[in-house]
């Protein structure tokens, strides 16, 4: 577009244009869009700055190569019923009819015709050639366009890839008319308006719009222009076209459709995106009910193991209160005068009290701590197992979904992020082994409670070790009775000392069960916390992967939303000048 041409309203809006396509830009860019789209939105504001672009589309030997040589009145462009255009071929104005250069995929030809001198052509490859690459070359095109001229034939009218072609035309935003080539096959007037209206309904039906559509014979044209012949020129039609070119597209018109080409690339990319977010965010939703679902679990997990912990620990912590009860009533039984001559014998005070009092308390903690264990095990396998039931489910329910709809290192990224989690959760349930965990759980809590009883682990077990500390305990307690009843011997004495060993006892056992009771317990929350962090350190990638995607893509929702609203209301202020 040359700048001339533009009053300050016009040279106003084109500045505004290009600060919120130039946003759009940006936001596209940190969105990742598709490269193609984010040339195409890059052409599109490019051209901004040149000629009235007017492409020339339609399927293959539909005639655009005799349309275009039919509007200059000389055979510039070769025709025929093989694909003749295989490539972009822009028509400019020049002194005389040549091809002058050749840029990359497009051919360059010059025609000295008025109207090019503010108006390009392109002709393109057909849609439905067998060369498919010419197809692509060619959609690739149609965003740069200003107004599309889609050729068709009667022979085949709106074909279904005539129809799916002029939508995708349409998705762009592009103000499309309607080229009815080679009417001067058929045989009536009639049968040219039948076929006409065939194709304005059925646009309407379909895409929603009716297109202008001018019917044509482009043969009879270029003959006619060729001979001079008026007549014959009329008869072929070509001259209502040639005015809406000439006359409809009017300076204001063309700098209308200019202004609004931009607009419509930047709404159909805009459409496009939006979608795109609203399917990540409808996807991180339903991620979010996944993670949320394995939190609730693990956060019920945990209280449910430390409530069972307590619960299973009371059982040990009984076991000494067993033991307790046992000295209490050994006590009261054997510390009398009768048995005054019993007490002295150190030996066998020691072996009645072991026989009598520890009797089985080691052995029945040393099981009670291993039925602890096997069930934290159990419950770290059955945690696993529902962190990988929910990542599957979640995995194959929208399997296909993850294709290609929502695109590009999201979906790459989620995908493997998910496979990760499902990885982790499978890799530990089929390499976890219970009897090795078991071990080195029951090792690490034998330390704990050896550590706090200041005894050399080396080859004891549980049990040995909590027979050591109750065993000594008794062993101080039947030493200073024993000693007591050798000094003194009287029916006053042996009250008081009942009374002292008991107290002592008390105190001994209560030490104990200290001792033990602080270790499993910190050995054991130790190992729940250990199990509970594997879980959060497996899904937290993922956790914080869709947490920062959704901020990520409710942010570009706001900005999207915000260009679109401005688009909107510079199409209005377009529409009106």
């Amino acid at each position: 577009m040359q700048p001339k041409i533009l009053n300050p309203t016009e040279e106003a809006l084109v500045g505004i244009e290009r600060h919120w396509l130039t946003n759009l830009q940006i936001a596209l860019a940190q969105f990742s869009a598709a490269p193609e789209d984010r040339v195409a939105l890059e052409r599109s504001i490019r051209q901004l700055d040149e000629l009235f672009l007017l492409v020339v589309v339609g399927e293959f030997n539909a005639g655009k190569s005799a349309f275009i040589n039919a509007l200059f009145g000389q055979p510039l462009l070769e025709e025929g019923v093989t694909p003749t255009t295989t490539r972009l071929q822009l028509l400019k104005h020049g002194n005389q009819f040549e091809r002058v250069a050749i840029e990359g995929a497009v051919d360059t030809y010059t025609a000295p015709v008025g109207w090019l001198e503010e108006i390009n052509i392109v002709d393109t490859p057909g849609t439905n050639a067998i060369h498919r690459e010419h197809e692509a070359l060619t959609q690739e095109f149609v965003p740069r366009s200003d107004l599309v001229l889609f050729v068709t034939s009667v022979d085949r009218p709106f074909t279904e890839s005539e129809r799916a072609f002029l939508q995708h035309i349409r998705d762009w935003g592009k103000k499309v008319v309607v080229v009815l080539n080679k009417i001067d096959i058929l045989d009536t007037p009639e049968d040219v308006t039948r076929i006409q209206n065939f194709i304005i309904e059925n646009a309407r039906l379909l895409l929603g719009f009716a297109p202008e559509v001018f019917p044509i014979s482009s043969r009879i044209a270029l003959r006619a222009k060729q001979a001079d012949d008026s007549a014959l020129l009329a008869t072929s039609r070509i001259e209502p076209l040639e005015r809406y070119i000439i006359t409809t597209l009017d300076e204001k018109e063309r700098i209308r459709l200019k202004l609004r080409n931009p607009i419509g690339v930047a709404l159909h990319l805009i459409d496009k995106y939006a979608q795109i977010v609203h399917e990540r965010l409808a996807l991180l939703e339903d991620d979010f009910t996944v993670v949320a679902d394995v939190e609730r679990e693990t956060a019920m997990y945990r209280e449910d193991l430390y409530q069972q912990f307590h619960y299973r620990l009371a059982d040990v912590d009984n076991a000494l209160y067993e033991f307790e009860n046992r000295g209490m009533a050994y006590f009261d039984e054997n510390i009398r005068l009768l048995r005054i001559f019993d007490l002295v014998n150190k030996s066998k005070l020691q072996e009645e009290f072991a026989h009598q009092v520890v009797a089985d308390v080691p052995q029945v903690i040393e099981q009670r701590v291993n039925e602890i264990i096997d069930w934290v095990v159990s419950s770290n396998v059955r945690q696993w197992q529902a962190v990988q039931e929910h990542v599957v489910s979640r995995r194959d329910k929208y399997a296909e979904h993850l294709v290609g709809q929502t695109g590009g290192s999201f979906t790459y990224d989620r995908a493997h992020l998910l496979d990760t989690v499902g990885r982790v959760a499978q890799q530990v349930l089929e390499n976890y082994d219970r009897m090795g965990e078991s071990n080195r759980i029951a090792a690490e809590v034998q330390r704990a409670v050896a550590g706090a009883a200041l005894v050399e682990v080396s080859a004891l077990g549980l049990g040995a070790i909590v027979t050591a500390l109750a065993t000594t305990s008794a062993a101080d307690l039947t030493g200073i009775l024993a000693a007591g009843t050798v000094a003194v011997l009287g029916l006053l004495v042996i009250p008081a000392k009942k009374r002292a060993v008991k107290n002592e006892l008390h105190g001994k056992i209560a030490a104990v069960r200290e001792k033990l009771m602080h270790s499993l317990n910190t050995q054991f929350t130790r190992e729940l916390e250990r199990a509970l962090h594997e879980i959060e350190a497996a899904i937290a990638p993922y956790t914080r992967f869709i947490r920062a995607e959704r901020k990520k893509l409710q942010n570009t929702h706001d900005e999207l939303t915000n260009i679109r609203n401005w688009i909107e209301s510079q199409a209005h202020t377009i529409d009106t000048l």
